[in-house]
């Protein structure tokens, strides 16, 4: 799946400090194990504390780790990625991409009058 080059810099830069577990894996414990569901929700909690506003923290975006997938694919559809791109991306039909995903896409409202303004400036 394309990325942006910001997430690649991302990955790389944590595959150049942190390496890979023997088997493979990317993320792990500081010992190399296996990553445990109460230490990771525990840490998750605090990073989405830590990087999502307070009016975003009571939503269901990226409330656990398998929200990831639709917190991504919403945040594609927010950036503004035309959504045949994100479905394609995402190995979905656009229904479902719109169905499934498209409620976790939030603050849209300002964007989506400016550009039907510029659109209708085109136009005048």
């Amino acid at each position: 799946m394309p990325i942006p080059p910001e997430l690649v810099a991302m990955l790389r830069w944590h595959i150049e400090a942190y390496g890979f577990a023997p088997d493979g894996r990317l993320f792990r414990t500081n010992r190399g194990g296996l990553l445990q569901d109460t230490g990771y929700g525990e840490v998750w909690e605090k990073a989405r504390k830590a990087v999502l506003p307070p009016h975003l923290l009571g939503t269901d975006l990226a409330k656990d780790p398998r929200s990831l997938r639709p917190a991504g694919l919403s945040g594609q559809l927010s950036a503004g990625v035309p959504p045949q791109t994100v479905a394609q991306r995402a190995g979905h039909s656009v229904e479902v991409l719109l169905r499934v995903y498209a409620r976790f896409v939030h603050d849209t409202d300002e964007d989506a009058n400016r550009r039907v303004s510029e659109w209708l400036q085109r136009w005048g």
